[in-house]
């Protein structure tokens, strides 16, 4: 198994899609990037701890690339607007891919190239190396598994999920 560390919004979307995806064992929601060891939800809400919402996944290559979950991360969220997602504002919801090695690197930056090409304007995304993850608490997991008719999942999260099943069906988990 291997891991992926990207944010891209409220980790609620990210998580959602990426734990439909075959060959993802899971994705976690969490904090990382930031100040504050062990922050809590209000704490990064705050905006003050410098973290970001992430999803940690963990997927095996065998089944799914590296380049599989990228071209998935450009797909169900705007890399263009810095610090914000809809009406999801701070840097706290900053697009972000952390990596974890020199490889994981230089695939996020063709990547990047790549997906460059089919936005019109400038990829604010940033890419670092992978600083500590911090998972967050437990009522943030499978959040829109748990709550799908709750407002915000209905709006926000059901089109991203849409979105994915209608442009990666072949990616999509086979019960």
């Amino acid at each position: 198994m291997e891991k992926a560390l990207v944010g891209g919004g409220c980790f609620w979307c990210i998580e959602a899609v990426y734990n439909r995806v075959e060959g993802v064992q899971r994705a976690l929601s969490g904090y990382a990037g930031g100040v504050r060891k062990n922050p809590s939800y209000e704490q990064v809400c705050s905006g003050a701890t410098g973290h970001a919402e992430v999803v940690e996944i963990t997927y095996d290559p065998e089944i799914i690339s590296y380049e599989a979950i990228l071209d998935i991360f450009w797909a169900i969220h705007d890399p263009t607007t810095l610090n914000a997602q809809g009406a999801d504002r701070g840097t706290q919801y900053r697009s972000v891919i952390y990596y974890y090695n020199e490889d994981q690197k230089q695939k996020a930056e063709i990547s990047i190239a790549e997906a460059q090409k089919k936005w019109g304007d400038p990829i604010v995304t940033e890419l670092s190396p992978a600083p500590e993850f911090y998972q967050a608490e437990g009522y943030h997991q499978n959040y829109y598994s748990e709550h799908p008719t709750q407002g915000y999942c209905h709006v926000v999260i059901a089109p991203k999920i849409e979105k994915f099943m209608k442009n990666f069906g072949d990616k999509v988990k086979r019960s």
